[in-house]
């Protein structure tokens, strides 16, 4: 098992341990300093969604800065497994785990977030299949955070508002409709 380090906020430095899952890859520090920046390093009482949690980085990232709520969604037992602990070792009890598909938690959830954490798989039309009902639960003006293989330079009914490239990764900072 890698680890991966938690970056700011109350558990700063602390270290989680990383299953090995096809297709996870563990957002880099730099790319989280940078998102944690543009967010704002408080997220005091907002809650968030980590959709494709995988290593649940952004998640626990979002928790140590004060999000009152975050949910991860995964899929994956190993990931999972490794969540679980993950919350444990950290008495994470703002951090929600579900297991299950990001499409069908999407159609059936009544919850709404603040911030959405959107990393899914590469190569696997994701993000097309996510797009349509990302509206349904993200509150207006919340931010939408995106990685990619390819920059997106719009997504239906959010406004870019930052981006980058670390790497082979491109990252995203969206906002959704204001009403």
């Amino acid at each position: 098992m890698s680890r991966v380090r938690i970056v700011g906020g109350t558990w700063r430095s602390r270290q989680l341990e990383v299953a090995h899952a096809s297709g996870l890859r563990p957002t880099p520090d730099r790319v989280r300093e940078t998102l944690f920046n543009w967010l704002g390093q408080d997220l005091d009482g907002l809650s968030c969604l980590d959709l494709f949690a995988g290593s649940g980085i952004l998640g626990f990232e979002a928790a140590s800065r004060g999000a009152s709520t975050v949910v991860l969604v995964e899929r994956d037992p190993h990931a999972l497994d490794a969540l679980h602990k993950a919350a444990k070792t950290l008495q994470a009890a703002q951090v929600e785990i579900v297991r299950g598909d990001a499409v069908r938690f999407l159609q059936t959830t009544h919850r709404t977030f603040d911030v959405i954490f959107l990393d899914p798989p590469y190569r696997q039309g994701w993000i097309e299949r996510v797009e349509p009902l990302l509206h349904r639960v993200l509150q207006p003006g919340g931010w939408l955070y995106l990685e990619s293989e390819t920059p997106v330079t719009h997504m239906g009914g959010f406004e870019l508002h930052r981006q980058g490239k670390a790497g082979q990764v491109h990252f995203h900072l969206l906002r959704g409709r204001q009403e």
